[in-house]
């Protein structure tokens, strides 16, 4: 399932006075171009126009957003630090120096992603606070049914460095699709798998594992079991020493 943009920018600030443009930039540049994800993902469309506002020199609010965007669909500060670094040999060494004390405020040490800039960059809801799985995690978590008693999935979100304990599904599949900035996840004695928007993880039961946000980022991603037998249940491991954890970076 991909994450569908939306955009309203247009309509809010120039809809009486440049109705035209309002709509191309809403309905057609974000509602079309940016929506198609399955010609080039979210996250390379986000460095594209990063690479192309910066080289025009355009670190205005509309590049700020668009750092927010990036930063959103899984583009890391090492990776940004590097895209900017790159373009700098071709766009200017000025224009560096104006994009790296923008995004030094999207991605720095001490600045993590509020819970409001994810709520605004997100199209799925938060939901409520898990408090009935509270015990299984280490951090906090949301869960927000999209309807879910008929077949749908459930959107789980975490905050940056949440991630739950160990836990085993016997008699059923679950499956991963990560919708919304950056996490892993990890079977027992395997290596680590990074989780962007788009990636789709499916874990067959009986299989050990965990998942979760990395450090820096708020993470989202739908889930639903199938193949569910009669004797279907979720085993939650007790937490074990760090070490047993993939380090998240």
């Amino acid at each position: 399932m991909k994450k569908e943009i939306k955009q309203t920018a247009g309509r809010e600030q120039l809809g009486e006075f440049a109705p035209e443009f309002a709509h191309l930039n809403d309905d057609v540049l974000f509602g079309e171009v940016w929506n198609r994800q399955d010609e080039m993902s979210l996250r390379d469309r986000s460095l594209a126009t990063v690479v192309a506002l910066m080289s025009q020199g355009l670190v205005d609010s509309s590049f700020k957003f668009h750092l927010i965007s990036a930063k959103a669909n899984g583009i890391t500060k090492n990776e940004i630090v590097e895209i900017i670094t790159h373009t700098a040999f071709y766009a200017g060494w000025p224009k560096a120096w104006a994009a790296f004390n923008m995004a030094k405020e999207i991605w720095g040490e001490d600045l993590q992603q509020s819970r409001e800039e994810f709520e605004m960059m997100s199209a799925y809801p938060i939901g409520e606070p898990n408090d009935a799985y509270a015990k299984y995690f280490i951090g906090h978590s949301y869960l927000a049914s999209m309807d879910a008693e008929n077949g749908g999935p459930v959107n789980v979100t975490f905050e940056p460095s949440c991630r739950n304990n160990w836990h085993i599904h016997h008699e059923s599949t679950q499956v991963l699709i990560c919708v919304m900035g950056r996490g892993w996840y990890q079977e027992w004695d395997k290596e680590p798998i990074e989780m962007l928007p788009g990636k789709v993880i499916p874990i067959p039961a009986e299989t050990k594992h965990w998942h979760g946000a990395s450090n820096d980022s708020w993470f989202q991603h739908l889930t639903y079991t199938t193949n569910v037998g009669k004797g279907a249940s979720n085993e939650w491991l007790e937490p074990v020493d760090d070490s047993y954890y993939y380090k998240l970076i």
